[in-house]
């Protein structure tokens, strides 16, 4: 396509369970600033995308995004009505089920006929590529017990949605970046094998991936790092031109901040080399990239390099790993510690031999130790200055019977002592457990289906 002048790309989610408010700001700030537009969710982490795998297994109608309806309710005839495109790996396990939930939203709504493009192929069971998969030296891997085996694809697919004229692109798992890269691509014509261009497009995906993280969600501190009105920080906006510079700004909103700190944050996030960050579209080299402000709420970010991107595509492999039981008491007043403590050894000692069992006394030692026994033994506490302790105890189990004993043991603490327990709750879920491997470029055949 012939460019298009600054197109711009919104995000609307940073991750499944996002507030589900901040994407009206952003389409009407899209709207506001005219021009090409598209807001982009990112809603799929690796373990998040190993749930919806398993919601699909009991029901098949399930295993998307299921929080979609809310999450595009507010937006969606908004962006039909200003030709905004609305891209989404909210398709997780199940893209063609999102696809028909949105057309049924769009129905219901009144909206005018659209398109929808449901992306496919990252599912190496389904796609038949699983024999292909290797460990992170590039030994073949035996898949085993695998729920799900899904490679990050690129934005090429996507483009090529974008092409055939989709008003909304649905996707399964797709490298976070490559849902910004994609809209710029298209709108300006770019090719994906320009390097440079590319890892503009990638890096400003990768500012825009994690939602309110760059417009100061995750960056506030207080009275180190103040955000204004964080109850109502507008999510990020890149504008991109034709060359690869862009700004980054926020939503119209009364809330967040954008500035040389918040982008540099979050440029560094998950980047383990920042010569070599590797994506499904470029390897992407920031190491060179400047950073200018240049206004309120407005950062201008140059310098992005490319090289070619890899020959192997990550993929995330999650595996059945039994099941997990926790629950939770709560021990107050005088000597509090020291009967939270006997309550954390008494369940200790009524487990089955072998049972791997965690305790956290919350409030004393629970995130930066293993076991709050022994962080206690180390460290000792003053146990008048406990006055309200929370213990919480954790059991993984290869089967659901000795997982319960959990939340078993710890609801019988109320008859059963010390004294004073109360506030108990409790839950007992299948544990999944993930790990990275890779496959060659050449197995993954991704496929776009456009439905009217």
């Amino acid at each position: 396509m012939p460019d298009h002048g600054t197109v711009r790309v919104g995000c609307g989610a940073g991750f499944s369970g996002d507030r589900l408010d901040a994407p009206l700001p952003v389409v009407r700030s899209l709207i506001a600033q005219g021009g090409p537009a598209a807001i982009m969710f990112e809603t799929l982490g690796e373990r998040t995308l190993a749930l919806a795998q398993l919601a699909r297994l009991e029901n098949p109608q399930a295993g998307y995004e299921p929080l979609l309806e809310r999450m595009l309710e507010p937006i969606l005839s908004l962006c039909l009505a200003h030709g905004i495109r609305i891209i989404g790996n909210f398709g997780a396990a199940n893209p063609h089920g999102a696809a028909q939930a949105i057309r049924a939203l769009g129905r219901r709504l009144g909206c005018r006929r659209f398109r929808i493009a449901v992306v496919t192929g990252d599912d190496l069971i389904a796609s038949g590529a699983i024999d292909g998969l290797e460990d992170l030296q590039g030994t073949p891997r035996q898949p085993g017990e695998v729920i799900c085996a899904n490679a990050y694809v690129g934005a090429a697919p996507l483009v090529e949605a974008l092409a055939a004229g989709a008003d909304v692109v649905v996707t399964g798992r797709v490298a976070d970046p490559s849902l910004a890269l994609a809209p710029f691509a298209f709108f300006h014509g770019w090719s994906l094998d320009d390097t440079r261009l590319a890892a503009c497009g990638t890096l400003a995906g990768h500012l825009l991936e994690c939602g309110a993280q760059v417009t100061g969600g995750y960056y506030a501190d207080p009275g180190f790092k103040d955000v204004p009105h964080p109850e109502r920080i507008g999510f990020p906006i890149v504008a991109m031109q034709a060359d690869g510079s862009f700004t980054v700004t926020r939503a119209d909103d009364i809330g967040g901040l954008v500035d040389r700190h918040t982008v540099t944050e979050q440029m560094l996030y998950e980047i383990h080399d920042p010569s070599t960050y590797l994506t499904p579209d470029v390897t992407l080299d920031i190491t060179g990239v400047e950073l200018a402000e240049t206004g309120p709420d407005c950062v201008r970010v140059e310098g992005a390099r490319g090289r070619p991107r890899p020959e192997r595509l990550k993929v995330t492999v999650s595996h059945d790993a039994g099941w997990f039981g926790e629950a939770e008491i709560s021990y107050a007043g005088p000597n509090a510690l020291a009967r939270a403590r006997l309550a954390m050894d008494v369940v200790r000692r009524r487990m089955p031999e072998g049972v791997r069992m965690r305790a956290d006394l919350v409030g004393v030692a629970s995130v930066f130790n293993d076991d709050a026994g022994e962080w206690l033994d180390r460290h000792g506490a003053d146990p008048l200055a406990m006055r309200d302790v929370r213990l919480r105890v954790a059991v993984s189990a290869p089967n659901r019977a000795v997982a319960a004993r959990a939340p078993e043991e710890v609801l019988a603490l109320y008859c059963a002592g010390p004294a004073g327990g109360g506030g108990v709750r409790s839950s007992l879920r299948r544990r999944i457990s993930t790990s990275s491997g890779y496959i060659r470029r050449e197995l993954v055949r991704p496929v776009v289906e456009i439905l009217e």
